[in-house]
């Protein structure tokens, strides 16, 4: 067998140059690129080893460890877990950057390869510098926190040990069933170290996607039960995404008059006009989809795990309703005793439509469906119209900005109340044009999840929406950003704190207290300047004041050569209303009569779940 002679961090690069994927009849690198902040844990090795292959493997740098692994995730997500990017750091609080976005991946069942430095495997120079030394058990690091929130985990200590670990963690990214974050610890000095290695290792391997078909037995019994059904509904999710079903699911609901619903990572799965949308499901959803998920009879769940958000806490279904989970996790498609497909979504559907054949469900359920849409959207043209309000809500800001953006425009958010307002009033144009990152509600990912989208397509423009408390908590991409040249629209909406919270909080009965900058302990409430702070990073920023100052500022934003940061004022209490249930504590003893009334609502809540597994 021939061999070549590399350090371990040396033939993992190479390894890593080695292996394509074929996208739209095109050979590409699997592994797009690395995002890295280099350390003593890592700098000397692999930084060795990526500096010769920065035109093949090209390696950004970030700000934060953990806003690099959120550009990762953004970057996954937008090609549509095809292609992978790598973050990598030094050992200690580096490593420990990347755990939030570890678990964002994991809770999304998105692709990123995270390799940390690690402490010595020798350990001969321990203890050293950023090791956490556990008295009792010398084996641990701190890259053991990865364990809870990665599909893939291993620790390297030994050269010839990637020879078997990384195909491994490659197999587990692609694996729709099992898709989600690798970890590689990698010991300093086995980084270092030489091994003769397997050129056959080395060699070129191109990877595709697999569509696993359902079981035969499993799409007979779905199609006997949706045959019954009377008010069957589809809840598209992200899975629907990841397989490229967009089209199927689209053609299953007109050739069968299935109405569907979408998840929130479900969302512009269908476009917003498509004859047989009826909108965003759940707590963060449409009157008219919550409406039809309480009538249904039969559920077809496409790619989703059913999170509380889309369920309202499993409030919003029938408990005779019967669910058929199409799903390429078995995980995800036994949940609450679905009649499990497990397969591949698009796969899934168009074995079903064509044993389907000419069923089609009542017209009465259909129509039902588009007078409820209808009057959804009506409500949202109230809400989200033209106003000359002097400050507007976030549903003015987000209606301005869908109105006048183009068609394949990427709307981007994570967390605090733009999940809800975006979801809800977003109007698709063209599918695949929304990102919410709700798996893990990550304040964070906004701007750096917009950084990786837009690196994954060049060629649109990628809109992020923030909250100002976000914006303080991770905004340090919007300087990588003008260093790398990747222009992105920043929508700044600047409510006093974190409003959505203090809404909730009050929706339970407490006092306004340490959530808007108003209610909590300060000296002084000084506001921060988000435009010159912005400006300060190279951005190009400006505030505006009305609606009508922040289309004009869109249309600048569009033209700009670099980021553009628009801050609007947005007021903190003016929300588009929900009517689905959502669990959370509520004290069972206060003194406070309003908690009190939110626990005895708790209680009418609780005894409307239906209860599953």
């Amino acid at each position: 067998m021939k061999t070549v002679r590399l350090t371990m961090a040396q033939a993992l690069v190479r390894y890593l140059t080695a292996q394509r994927i074929v996208i739209d009849h095109e050979e590409v690198p699997l592994f797009a690129g690395v995002f890295a902040i280099f350390g003593h844990g890592n700098v000397t090795c692999l930084g060795e080893a990526l500096e010769p292959v920065q035109d093949d493997l090209p390696t950004w740098r970030g700000q934060n460890e953990q806003s690099m692994a959120l550009a990762a995730i953004g970057y996954a997500k937008a090609k549509k877990r095809r292609q992978i990017m790598v973050s990598l750091s030094s050992i200690g609080p580096g490593a420990t950057n990347m755990v939030t976005a570890a678990g964002v991946a994991m809770a999304n069942r998105l692709p990123i390869l995270i390799l940390a430095g690690d402490t010595f495997a020798s350990r001969i120079p321990d203890p050293v510098l950023q090791q956490i030394e556990q008295f009792d058990d010398p084996t641990l690091s701190v890259n053991d926190c990865f364990k809870p929130v990665v599909r893939y985990w291993d620790r390297i200590s030994r050269p010839e040990q990637i020879i078997t670990s990384l195909p491994q963690a490659v197999a587990t990214m692609l694996d729709p069933a099992t898709c989600g974050p690798a970890f590689l610890g990698l010991a300093q000095d086995a980084q270092a170290e030489a091994y003769d290695y397997p050129e056959v290792f080395f060699e070129k391997t191109v990877h595709r996607i697999p569509r696993a078909r359902p079981d035969a037995d499993s799409i007979r019994e779905a199609v006997s039960l949706i045959r019954k059904a009377k008010k069957p509904l589809l809840i598209a999710g992200g899975g629907v995404h990841w397989s490229l079903a967009n089209e199927a699911v689209g053609a299953f609901a007109e050739k069968h008059n299935v109405p569907v619903a979408e998840t929130i990572n479900g969302r512009t799965a269908l476009v917003h006009d498509h004859p047989m949308n009826v909108g965003p499901v759940g707590i963060n959803g449409s009157a008219s989809a919550n409406t039809l998920a309480r009538e249904a009879d039969v559920i077809l769940a496409v790619g989703t795990r059913l999170q509380d958000f889309v369920t309202g806490s499993w409030t919003l279904f029938s408990e005779n309703a019967r669910f058929i989970g199409l799903n390429a996790a078995r995980f995800d498609a036994v949940k609450h005793r679905s009649l499990a497909v497990v397969g591949d979504a698009m796969v899934g559907i168009e074995e079903m439509s064509d044993a389907l054949t000419d069923w089609r469900a009542p017209d009465t359920w259909s129509k039902k469906g588009a007078r409820e849409y209808g009057a959804w959207n009506a409500l949202i043209d109230k809400n989200s119209g033209p106003t000359n309000a002097e400050v507007p809500s976030y549903a003015q800001v987000v209606g301005a900005i869908n109105r006048i953006c183009d068609p394949t425009d990427l709307a981007l958010t994570a967390a605090g109340g733009l999940p809800g307002e975006l979801c809800q009033n977003w109007r698709a144009k063209t599918t695949a044009t929304f990102d919410c990152e709700f798996g893990y509600s990550c304040m964070g990912y906004e701007i750096s999840g917009a950084w990786g989208a837009k690196m994954a397509d060049p060629d649109r423009d990628v809109i992020s929406m923030i909250g100002d408390g976000s914006y303080l908590m991770m905004n340090s991409d919007i300087y990588s950003t003008v260093l790398t040249g990747h222009k992105l629209i920043i929508v700044v909406m600047d409510n006093g704190g974190f409003a959505v919270i203090n809404r909730l909080q009050n929706a339970k009965g407490s006092k306004s207290f340490n959530n808007l900058l108003a209610d909590c302990r300060v000296k002084e409430l000084v506001e921060v300047d988000f435009e010159k702070h912005a400006a300060s990073m190279g951005a190009h920023a400006e505030t505006v004041h009305s609606i009508g100052e922040l289309e004009q500022a869109f249309s600048r934003a569009k033209q700009a050569d670099r980021t553009s940061v628009i801050v609007v004022k947005v007021q903190p209490y003016q929300w588009t209303p929900g009517d689905a249930w959502w669990e959370t504590g509520v004290p069972e003893v206060s003194k406070r009569k309003e908690v009190r009334a939110a626990r005895a609502e708790h209680e009418d809540g609780k005894g409307k779940q239906r209860v599953g597994v």
